[in-house]
C-alpha cells in the first residue's frame, strides 16, 4: 500500500505544479535569452523569443530524434508548464544560433507563452510562467498596454534618426540580438556595404539616434533592420534593451510591466 500511495502523491504534486506554473534558470548571452525546455520530447537549450510567432525545433535536433517531417504536433514543457498539441516547425537555425557557445535545440515562441503570465529577470537570469490569476506579486514602476500584431506582442514606442520620428507598434523580442530594429518598409541604411548584414544575426550595427520606450529616452543605440512581415509593424525592441528591466508579460491582461533590475 505504501509505494502506490507515494507514487500517487508524486503524480498529484506534478499535476499541481503544471497547473500553477513554475520557474526556471536561464542565461543571457550575445543578445538572446536561452532557457532549458523540452519540445516534442527533445530536451535542450532553447532560445526564448516573444517575437517569434511559432515554436521551432532545430533541424539537426529533429533528425537526431528520428523526426522526418517538417511540421510536427506535440508537447512543449517550459518552467513547470506542459503545453499540449503545439504546432512545431522544423527549421535550420544555424544562422540564428551560430554566435552562441552551446548547441541550441530550437526556439520557444509566442504561441506557447500567450496564455500565461511570463516574468523575466536578466541578472540573475530567471523566468517564471504562470496561468492568469496565479502569478506572484510583481512590483512595477511602469505599465504599458500590450497588444498583438502579426502574432507578436507589441507596445508603442518612438524611434528617431535626429530629423524624423517614427511612432508605432514595436514587437518585444526577448530573443532579439540587438537593441532595436526597424522595419525595412520604413527605414534603410544608405551606403551599407553588405545590406544583408543589417538584418537579424548579421554583423552590421548602425547607430540609431534615439528610441523613446517605457517613458525613457535611449540614445545612440545599436540598431538594424527587420523584414516587413506586416506593414503596420514599426520594428522590434530586442533583449539588449529589454535587459535593462525586470519584465512581466501579462499576456492575458494585455499589459507589459517593467521594474528596476
Amino acid at each position: 500500500m505504501t509505494r502506490p500511495a507515494l507514487a500517487l502523491s508524486a503524480l498529484l504534486a506534478l499535476a499541481a505544479t503544471s497547473a500553477r506554473g513554475g520557474a526556471a534558470a536561464c542565461w543571457f548571452e550575445n543578445g538572446v535569452l536561452v532557457v532549458g525546455a523540452e519540445v516534442m520530447g527533445v530536451p535542450g537549450d532553447y532560445i526564448l523569443d516573444t517575437a517569434t510567432p511559432h515554436t521551432l525545433l532545430a533541424e539537426s535536433q529533429a533528425q537526431a530524434a528520428g523526426f522526418a517531417e517538417t511540421a510536427l504536433t506535440g508537447e512543449v514543457r517550459l518552467a513547470g508548464v506542459a503545453s499540449r498539441r503545439v504546432t512545431v516547425a522544423v527549421a535550420a537555425l544555424d544562422l540564428r544560433t551560430g554566435a552562441l557557445p552551446t548547441p541550441i535545440a530550437g526556439v520557444i515562441g509566442a504561441d506557447v507563452l500567450r496564455d500565461y503570465v511570463l516574468d523575466v529577470s536578466f541578472a540573475p537570469c530567471r523566468i517564471a510562467l504562470a496561468p492568469a490569476g496565479a502569478a506572484s506579486r510583481f512590483r512595477s514602476q511602469t505599465v504599458l498596454p500590450m497588444s498583438w500584431l502579426a502574432d507578436r506582442p507589441v507596445v508603442t514606442a518612438a524611434a528617431s534618426d535626429g530629423s524624423r520620428t517614427l511612432t508605432g507598434p514595436f514587437a518585444l523580442a526577448t530573443g532579439g540580438d540587438t537593441a532595436v530594429r526597424l522595419s525595412d518598409a520604413v527605414a534603410a541604411a544608405p551606403g551599407a556595404a553588405k545590406p544583408k548584414e543589417l538584418y537579424p544575426y548579421g554583423v552590421l550595427r548602425p547607430r540609431l539616434r534615439a528610441l523613446s520606450f517605457a517613458g525613457a529616452l535611449s540614445e545612440d543605440l545599436p540598431a538594424g533592420l527587420v523584414k516587413a512581415e506586416d506593414p503596420d509593424l514599426a520594428g522590434e525592441i530586442g533583449a539588449p534593451l529589454l535587459s535593462r528591466f525586470r519584465l512581466r508579460f501579462d499576456f492575458p491582461a494585455g499589459k507589459l510591466l517593467l521594474a528596476e533590475p
